[in-house]
Formats: C-alpha cells, structure tokens, sequence
C-alpha cells in the first residue's frame, strides 16, 4: 500500500524563517499580520488537512477515476466531501484580495499550502490551481460589475473557474485557435470546441466560470486577433439559466486519474452567452495573467511529486532487509539504504528536492515583491526576477521533479513497478507536468527568446551578481563543506555567465542557433539556482552549528545535502553548457530525411 504522507514542516520553516526570510515580504503593504505564530499555526493546519483529509484519497481517484454520464461528471469516492471540507477550512481563499472574500495572504505563504496539498493529492489540487487564476484575470482585467458578480464566489469556493485555451487543431499553437466570438447586445455568443480543460466538469459545485479564448468576427488573424471571455455553465444574469457550454467527452490518461480532462463544446444550440474581459483582441496578453500563476503552481508540483516521492522511498529503503552491507559477504541481512547505490539515489532525491523547494520559494518573494513592494524601482527589479525565474521552476522543476518519481520507483525494484505500492503512481502523475501550462521547451523558448534578451541580459546579470556574493560567503567559510560548495558553485556560476554571454551574441546573429540548446540552457539555470540556494541554505545550518544548541542533526544534513548536490548534481551544469554552447551546429545539421 502507498505510504502515508507527512508534510515536511520543518524543511519549510528552515526556508521561510531562515533562508528566504518572512521579512522579505512581511514588510509589503497588506501583509501585516506576516509573522512567524501566525504562518507556523496556517502551515499546520495545511499539513493536517493535507495528510489527513486528502492524502488517503490519493491512491482511491487513481484507482476509481471519474465517470461522465449524460454530461455530467462524477469525481471518485470522497472527492466531492473532500472539496466541501477544503473550502470550509478557507484554503480556497488563502491568497485573494481580502475586498472579495479572501486572506490576502503572499504567495511565499500561499506557496507551501499549495504544495503541501499536491503531494498530498495532486488531482484534487488541480481544481483550486486553475480558480486561482481565473480569479486573478478577472480581478485584474474584469470590469467592476464582473468582480461583484464573480469574485466573491470563486474566492469562497461555491463557483470554480477554469482555463480554455487550446483546439483540436491548435496544440501549443494558440494562432490557430477557430472558436467564435458573435457580439449580440451587451454580450457575445461563443460556437467552437476546447479540449485539455482541467475540471471543465465537475460535481464540486453548481457553477463553473471557464475563460475562454475566442475570436470576433472582424478580429486579424493570429494572436493578435484573440479575445477573452467569460462563460459561466449558469447565468446569474439570466437567473441561473443553463449556458450553451457541454462537455461531451473526459480523457483516459495516463495519470491524475482524479482530475476530469474534458473536451468542452460550446454552441451547440444557440451558443454560449460569453461576456468579454478587457477590450477585444488583448486575450492573449489578459491570459497570460493566468498563465503565469499556472506556470508557477505547476512548478511547485513538481517539487510536490517528487518529496511524496522521495517519503516513499525513503520508508521503504529502510524497511526493506535485503543482503548484507558491503565489504561483509556473510553478515546479517541489512535495509536496503545502507547499500551505497541505494543511498545514492535516496540522496540524490533528497537534495533535488530541497533545491527545488528552495527555487520556488525564493521566487514566491520575488512575486510577493513584484506585485507589492511600494519602491518603484525595487519593485521593478522584483517582478523581473520573478519572470526570469518562472520559466526554470516551471520547466527544470518539472523536468527534476519527474526524475525523482522515476528513481522512486527504481529504490522500489519490482514492487515500484506493481501499482499496490503507489510509487508508480506518482511517475504517472508527474508525467503531465513537463507538458501542460506550456511544455518544457515552450518554457525554455521563453527564457532564451524573450526573458533574457528583453532587459541586454541586465536581470540575468543581477541575479548571478547576488550568486557571486553567496560564493565569496562559502569560500570564507569555516566550515570545509561550505568551501566544497563554494568551489564547485564557483566553476557552474562562471559557465552560467559565459553561456549566458553566448546565448545574447548567438541571438543578435541567429535566432534559432541559441533556441537549439534553450531546453539544456533551462535546465543547466535551474540546476546552478538550485546549487545556489543550497549554497545558501548550508551557510545558514553552518552559523547555527556555531552557535551551539537546536536540532544539530537537521542542520549537520543541510550542510550535507548541500555537499552532496555540489559534487554530485552542480556537474551537470557543465556538460548542459557544453550542449548550449557547442550543440547547435550538429542538431541543425542533421536534415529531415536522416532521421
């Protein structure tokens, strides 16, 4: 049977309070009541809920799945009740504005509640993620009338919002979506169809308010021709009418069982009565909105998948009594983690997810300041940190996440193949995440193509200057496993400043020669940002070792985990820049017929 879940409170106090610091955004207009008891106390009661309430019905979605009949969909057994609990206990409200119902809490608090509920069960917290960002777009482009009518629920949690972006014949290609757009009154009717809509049906709540991307008659061609609308299932202004939207088929996947993947038809009759957000034409720029948020939860899923991987593989690594230690043929029979490659993997696990972690909190902050910080220029310099960044916790930290589901169930041997251990299920489940909210190489593209260049590379700059200061820290360091760390920080740091160098030249010259390595230029980023906040993290456990007292062991393994990542995960930021630099030239090479 799958493990139990525990969240990991103490590594997320370490970061909050210690490394990325609560006074980095307690400080931030409306975040007043930002302090250590209080995020301690809202951090519990996430992990009680997640373990208790959602995590027991992880492996039960997977097994039962959903069910449409006549239209409608039925979630597995408990779901229903689970939701019903979630948006009771205010987690549905945890970071929306305060005016509509909300705790207007940061996303660096916001951050640990939602991963801590995707580990527990990421199909369930597929639902919240994408309201949230149906409710950002409205709250951000929604007229005042649209905010009254649809915030307030949405942020209760009585109404759910979804994202419809993509077409049959469209893919990642939103240029080529076909959906219409026909203006009638103060309103438009929507014909067309939307596949890949996550909880486009559901048994959760009465109402459903999907943001639909579409087209107006006399739009131009392109994304430039796209709008965005809001299409409730019921009508409020039609005293709770049945809209014209249905969904005609869920998708049999892979993994997230849990979670209904519907195939939305609208206009089947009299077409489905949409009201527009913003002006016409600007969907694609109001979307984005949504997007980025996605992006980010999505990230924080992979950190998710991969601790309630790497739980499971610790337990069984050390129930599991297999042969004996090495070097003592004939000695007892030992747990499987004292053999060496088993702990290499257990280790390695363990540091990827922590980096991770680390990542996505930091940039939590970076959002946090971005939005809130009320210095202009501090502000600004936040917000594209932020961007720069999301790109790697989407794209690396799906990538890592899903390594760390696979070497899962490779510390499980057979048994991690056999579904009753559950290990498998969260390589199924992590196996989406690469792909939605823009595939790693779409994140990738952003990276190279636009959030690099934009700025000449000056946020790219900053950020490795602020690497640099955490170096001169390590190699000053006492202790000799910070100065390990410091040393091959150092060497992965100066690649990342050459390649990144490279990449603005190879742009000026030829647009897809640095585009040939973006995905190895992602994740050779997030590789060395993950060292980076290790880096940090071992300076930190290193001053409270000197100072005596505390939880010795924990601190002792940061130190460790961090030496572990530098000798054994920061190399492969060499190799990455080798493939950035060099590997252009062989990849367009090859012609279509060669392959």
């Amino acid at each position: 049977m799958a493990a139990a879940y525990h969240a990991p409170l103490k590594d997320i106090r370490f970061l909050l309070h210690e490394v990325v610091g609560l006074q980095r955004v307690a400080h931030l207009p409306g975040c007043d009541e930002v302090t250590p008891d209080v995020v301690d106390a809202i951090l519990e009661e996430a992990a009680k809920f997640a373990g208790e309430v959602l995590a027991p019905l992880n492996p039960i979605g997977d097994a039962q799945g959903c069910e449409l009949k006549g239209g409608e969909v039925k979630t597995p057994a408990g779901f229903k009740q689970a939701y019903q609990r979630y948006i009771e206990g205010g987690w549905s409200a945890v970071g929306a504005d305060p005016e509509y119902g909300g705790q207007g809490l940061p996303e660096l608090i916001a951050a640990p509640i939602n991963e801590m509920m995707a580990s527990a069960n990421m199909a369930f917290s597929l639902c919240p993620l994408l309201t949230g960002g149906a409710i950002e777009a409205i709250h951000l482009c929604g007229t005042a009338e649209q905010k009254r009518q649809y915030l307030p629920k949405m942020v209760s949690g009585e109404w759910t919002g979804t994202m419809n972006l993509t077409e049959p014949q469209a893919g990642s290609d939103l240029a080529a979506i076909r959906t219409k757009a026909i203006p009638e009154g103060q309103h438009y009717r929507l014909f067309g169809q939307k596949i890949f809509i996550t909880y486009g049906e559901h048994d959760f709540t009465d109402n459903i308010v999907h943001m639909v991307l579409a087209r107006t008659p006399d739009a131009p061609d392109g994304v430039k021709g796209i709008s965005l609308f809001i299409v409730p299932k019921y009508l409020p202004d039609e005293g709770g009418a049945r809209n014209d939207v249905h969904c005609v088929s869920i998708e049999h996947k892979l993994g997230i069982h849990a979670s209904p993947t519907c195939v939305l038809s609208y206009g089947d009759a009299s077409g489905a009565v949409g009201y527009l957000i913003g002006e016409e034409n600007r969907g694609l720029e109001y979307m984005f909105i949504m997007m980025n948020l996605a992006r980010f939860g999505v990230g924080l899923e992979g950190v998710a998948l991969g601790e309630r991987a790497y739980q499971q593989a610790l337990a069984f690594a050390k129930e599991r009594i297999q042969g004996s230690e090495a070097g003592k043929k004939g000695g007892p029979r030992v747990p499987i983690i004292k053999h060496p490659d088993v702990k290499r993997m257990i280790a390695t696990m363990k540091a990827q997810v922590e980096a991770m972690r680390a990542v996505a909190y930091y940039c939590a902050a970076c959002l946090d300041n971005g939005l809130r910080n009320p210095d202009a220029e501090l502000k600004q310099l936040e917000q594209w940190r932020s961007e720069l960044l999301i790109p790697v916790v989407k794209g690396w930290s799906t990538e890592t996440g899903q390594e760390v589901a696979s070497l899962g169930v490779q510390v499980h041997g057979g048994m991690g193949f056999i579904e009753e251990t559950g290990a498998a299920q969260h390589l199924r489940d992590a196996r989406i995440t690469t792909i939605y909210e823009g595939t790693t190489g779409i994140q990738a593209n952003d990276l190279i193509g636009r959030k690099l260049g934009r700025d000449g590379g000056a946020a790219m700059r900053a950020l490795i200057a602020d690497m640099q200061l955490t170096i001169e820290q390590l190699n000053s360091s006492g202790n000799a496993d910070c100065k390990g760390v410091g040393k091959s920080l150092e060497d992965a740091v100066h690649g990342l400043r050459n390649a990144t160098r490279w990449a603005l030249d190879a742009a000026a010259r030829e647009p897809a020669e640095p585009l040939a390595g973006a995905v190895p230029c992602l994740m050779m980023f997030g590789t060395i940002c993950g060292g980076w906040m290790l880096g940090q993290s071992a300076l930190v456990a290193a001053a409270r070792l000197n100072k005596g007292g505390g939880d010795e062991g924990f601190y002792s393994g940061k130190i460790k985990t961090a030496r572990y990542y530098a000798d054994h995960i920061l190399p492969r930021a060499s190799a990455l820049r080798h493939e950035v630099m060099h590997g252009a030239s062989s990849l367009m090479a090859l012609d279509e017929a060669e392959f």
